[in-house]
């Protein structure tokens, strides 16, 4: 969800502070289950969302997946977690897809890079 380079992934940012990081980490279950057209459907629904920054995300060999979503404020994120698509994937995340997960919320008051 970063910035794309001759097919390389590249990280998003960074952006005019102050904003906000959302950073979920979790471990899936066994299996797709509809996770990956459902993702996909999360990261076109999400650049729509007023506020919106941008999104890194990763994953371990060992299936620990990180997404950090970044968001000018703290309307734009509660617009997100209000989307009623969202929600239902947030269901269905609990119920079928996720082991186990964290969120945190936090605001960004430094944001530098290179490249």
């Amino acid at each position: 969800m970063g910035k794309q380079t001759a097919n390389a992934p590249a990280p998003a940012g960074p952006f005019q502070p102050p904003y906000y990081s959302v950073v979920f980490s979790g471990t899936r279950t066994e299996g797709d289950h509809g996770y990956g057209a459902t993702a996909e459907r999360m990261e076109e629904l999400v650049a729509s969302v007023p506020g919106f920054l941008g999104a890194d995300s990763a994953r371990t060999p060992g299936g620990l997946g990180i997404t950090v979503a970044y968001f000018r404020d703290l309307d734009a994120i509660k617009a997100w977690r209000d989307d009623p698509e969202h929600r239902e994937a947030r269901k269905r995340g609990r119920e079928e897809w996720f082991e186990q997960y964290v969120v945190h919320i936090g605001k960004v008051e430094r944001s530098y890079g290179h490249g």
